[in-house]
């Protein structure tokens, strides 16, 4: 069902078009994403009006979503903004927040990268400080997806004089909020939009501090947790990123004739092909599996979050290197598509970390 919807909304044309928006996306079609097939609502439990399924489910539908490059502000608000909110919200927060989310009323983001350009505790320099009962926000985030157009931004700050992992918190901060500035940033890859947002003496009432009764987490502790479901939901969209990168090289090269004869019976391309299709097969358990540990709460999670991130970007970034080598010259051209998937796969790879960044996470998270 969702690769028939998305193949009508998200052909190569539209995706072009979507991207060459400030917004970013089509309404229209974002509003039947919510209305007429409830994917907001994916991960919102029952009793918050949503459809209460789990993470492998939304790797399916991510997958899809991938292999298609749909743009919208699914991924900001699904991947990141409910799952924030279920990890760390009080379950007055919620009912409030969640309900509309899964409606598709609202859209979310989470802001958490500054400056430093660091994933970790460390490089958050934004300060919430208390005064009379209201809590007020200064700070500048980086890179903040779909953060131009989310109607709710769930902000990363520190506590002052704090440092390290201690004092960090979530806000919830509504994106018409006085002292809220936002910015859209230009980025390699277009078909996911980033933006800048100033937070200048942001006055917020102390119940925007996300905690409380329901919370599984709170602190520095919610904000890793919230980065290891997102780290596997980028993989799943990888993996379909990069079996579309298979799929257009393998057509081509059936296609495309060269010395009397098309160039896919050439055995250095059947190489490049078979090689991709062992990249894609590879990454596929390594986002499923890591799925499967998320649905079930497992403790294994951050160590398999992080392998699946770190495998499923390098997989993708080859295949779409090697998608755009097959294809030949045309392969960066305009017309043809490869080249917007190889900016997806490159944009993908330092999202929520380097392969690098995330291989070492391994090592530390089993002890070496």
């Amino acid at each position: 069902m969702a690769r028939a919807f998305l193949e009508e909304v998200s052909s190569g044309d539209q995706v072009r078009e979507a991207m060459a928006s400030e917004r970013g996306y089509d309404e229209g079609v974002w509003k039947r994403v919510a209305t007429e097939l409830g994917w907001p609502a994916l991960l919102v439990p029952e009793e918050y009006e949503g459809l209460g399924l789990t993470t492998v489910e939304l790797v399916a539908l991510l997958e899809e979503m991938g292999r298609a490059l749909l743009c919208s502000p699914f991924f900001s608000t699904v991947c990141l903004g409910v799952n924030a909110l279920l990890v760390a919200a009080g379950d007055e927060q919620k009912a409030a927040l969640l309900p509309r989310i899964a409606a598709g009323e609202t859209t979310a983001t989470l802001a958490l990268t500054e400056a430093a350009g660091s994933w970790d505790a460390s490089g958050i320099a934004t300060q919430a400080r208390s005064d009379a009962g209201d809590v007020v926000l200064n700070g500048v985030k980086t890179y903040v997806p779909d953060g131009h157009t989310a109607d709710l931004l769930l902000v990363v700050a520190r506590d002052e004089g704090t440092q390290g992992e201690a004092g960090i918190a979530l806000f919830a901060v509504p994106a018409d909020t006085p002292g809220v500035e936002r910015r859209w940033l230009p980025t390699m890859d277009q078909t996911r939009k980033q933006a800048e947002v100033t937070l200048a003496d942001v006055r917020l009432p102390g119940s925007a501090r996300l905690g409380g009764a329901g919370a599984s987490r709170e602190g520095w502790a919610a904000v890793e947790h919230i980065l290891d479901l997102a780290a596997v939901a980028v993989a799943a969209e990888q993996v379909g990123g990069a079996q579309k990168c298979l799929d257009l090289s393998v057509d081509y090269a059936k296609e495309r004739v060269q010395f009397g004869r098309p160039i896919g019976s050439f055995q250095a391309i059947k190489h490049k092909c078979a090689d991709m299709m062992v990249r894609v097969e590879s990454a596929r358990s390594a986002a499923y599996y890591a799925a499967c540990l998320a649905a079930e709460g497992s403790p294994e999670l951050p160590e398999h979050a992080a392998a699946a991130k770190a495998y499923c970007s390098e997989a993708y970034w080859q295949c779409a290197a090697e998608g755009i080598q097959i294809h030949g010259g045309v392969g960066f051209t305009w017309e043809y598509d490869v080249h917007l998937y190889f900016k997806r796969a490159k944009s993908s790879e330092a999202f929520l970390g380097s392969p690098s960044l995330h291989r070492e996470k391994v090592a530390q998270r089993i002890g070496l």
